[in-house]
């Protein structure tokens, strides 16, 4: 079974702002010669690598909800200039939306069970969920109505 990663993504105000700033990544590594691959570095490297690469996901929360996901590709441990263990998350740059769930606010990464894990916006049997703007969806889930 798939482990996955769950996070805060710090300044960040909807799942199209996340979207926007990996593409800008993206194009910034296209115009540099790179690779382009979604990084994120952490400070901690997970101990479950393998069941992380076993079709894991990290999952973003957004606004104080779990809101999408992007699948991890490779776990890199490095260090750093100052000699900091450092871990790089590569993840495939393709952002999906989640059914948002309520998160309280935690420091770093957590591990997130596959059965635990929110189900995509478009697997879920509400399909129209996911064509619904991203404040409408929160409105409706404030008021129990997703």
């Amino acid at each position: 079974m798939s482990l996955h990663l769950i996070k805060l993504a710090v300044g960040c105000e909807s799942v199209k702002e996340l979207k926007q700033w990996i593409a800008e990544r993206m194009l910034a590594a296209k115009k540099k010669g790179l690779p382009q691959r979604h990084v994120h570095v952490t400070r901690m490297t997970p101990k479950r690598v393998e069941d992380i690469l076993a079709g894991g996901s990290l999952y973003w929360v957004i606004r104080g909800e779990v809101a999408a996901r992007e699948q991890i590709v490779a776990i890199e441990p490095f260090r750093d200039s100052d000699g900091i263990g450092r871990c790089r998350l590569v993840m495939q740059p393709k952002v999906i939306a989640v059914s948002p769930r309520p998160m309280r606010p935690f420091q770093g990464w957590r591990y997130l069970k596959a059965d635990e894990a929110p189900a995509d916006l478009g697997k879920t049997s509400a399909t129209g969920v996911a064509a619904m703007p991203e404040p409408l969806r929160r409105e409706l889930r404030d008021l129990g109505l997703l």
